[in-house]
């Protein structure tokens, strides 16, 4: 369970911080303002869809924030069942011996 825990953790940064960068690439190559006036030019000026507003980068970050919590709990807690469920069928069956010799 440590180990899962701290694996998922460290994806859960893996997931902010890769947000985080990849929006940064996108703004900096204005992509979302492109998308944003190309928006304005199909539907019209009245406009109900505002991209700039909905893909701020507080808003992103903190969307990736609470997709990484939920990929923490839920990686940690999917593993410690797998490596239960593991444990009880090796000890079924037997599992597998794995012997290393120096020759």
């Amino acid at each position: 369970m440590k180990l899962s825990f701290l694996l998922s953790f460290a994806i859960g940064i893996m997931i902010v911080v890769a947000a985080a960068v990849i929006w940064l690439v996108l703004d900096g190559l204005a992509v979302f303002t492109t998308i944003n006036d190309m928006i304005t030019e199909i539907v019209g000026e009245e406009s109900p869809v505002d991209l700039l507003a909905i893909v701020e980068f507080p808003r992103v970050v903190s969307g990736a924030a609470v997709v990484a919590i939920v990929d923490v709990v839920l990686l940690t807690a999917l593993s410690t069942i797998g490596a239960f469920l593991y444990n009880i069928t090796a000890a079924l069956v037997g599992g597998v011996n794995v012997t290393l010799t120096d020759e």
